[in-house]
């Protein structure tokens, strides 16, 4: 009796050969890598390494000079922000781009805005036709991600006002109203002190775990990096120069000397010396 086939799982996010350069200057050079679905995938780097190109690659900010990239098996290289964004493709940005005169609850709504099947004449028919019932839908999808993010008391709140790491949960709210397959989170934890990253290293894991969504993730502390991703991989100068487990990451010398600053040889040679 033949032992039954493997079934291939298709990755759910695929980057093939990927270049860009901006007057010059290479931001990314033929970088390649795979994200399977229900990945926690950190990307992490020294600064200027084209963490932040990549996911504008991704998301469809940027379209590179060569090579493709590719959700869930179809070609999106070409495709507009708001057309991924409509395939599943969700994001934050490392600097906040939220309206800082709405509140909390505007802003997040705004995230939900792609997914009105309602037009403007159905709308005008507002209590005989489904533009009710449908902001009823969304309403009550939005309520369960402020419940998530523990953001109740705020909804109200006008986001400008707000405190910085409230800001960042508001963003990472609005992120979520897309609804994504996948989420691009862009230094979530930038600025953040000890407590706000724990909690927002806590929300992080549950999107992934409980709401099923894959992240990839751009993150600096390094402790949370390790903690919490399934697979890292670490860009230096634009390339690629490592991706695997965080304790690969962790132990791989290349990894030490280009981004962690620890060369081994050298210490022991100063070991040996101040001996």
């Amino acid at each position: 009796m033949s032992d039954a086939p493997t079934l291939e799982v298709r990755p759910i996010l695929e980057v093939r050969n990927v270049s860009i350069g901006f007057g010059g200057v290479r931001a990314l050079t033929e970088v390649s890598f795979k994200v399977e679905p229900g990945e926690l995938f950190s990307i992490i780097g020294p600064n200027g390494a084209g963490k932040t190109s990549m996911l504008n690659c991704i998301s469809g900010r940027y379209r590179p000079n060569q090579g493709r990239v590719l959700f869930e098996g179809r070609d999106v290289t070409g495709m507009s922000v708001n057309a991924r964004a409509n395939l599943g493709i969700g994001r934050t940005f490392q600097n906040l781009a939220l309206f800082g005169h709405m509140t909390v609850l505007d802003n997040i709504m705004v995230g939900r805005h792609h997914r009105l099947k309602n037009n403007v004449l159905s709308g005008a028919l507002y209590w005989i036709g489904g533009a009710q019932t449908e902001e009823l839908e969304h309403r009550r999808f939005v309520e369960d991600i402020i419940d998530f993010l523990e953001i109740p008391h705020i909804r109200k709140s006008v986001a400008g006002t707000l405190p910085y790491g409230l800001r960042k949960r508001v963003e990472l709210a609005r992120a979520m109203a897309v609804q994504p397959k996948i989420i691009l989170l862009d230094e979530p934890m930038a600025g953040m002190n000890l407590e706000e990253k724990e909690d927002m290293a806590r929300f992080i894991v549950d999107l992934n775990e409980e709401w099923g969504m894959t992240v990839i993730m751009i993150e600096h502390d390094m402790g949370v990096v390790m903690d919490i991703s399934h697979r890292v991989m670490v860009l230096e100068f634009g390339r690629n120069i490592a991706e695997g487990l965080p304790d690969e990451i962790m132990a791989n010398e290349r990894v030490k000397v280009a981004y962690l600053g620890i060369d081994d040889d050298a210490e022991t040679v100063a070991g040996e010396a101040a001996q």
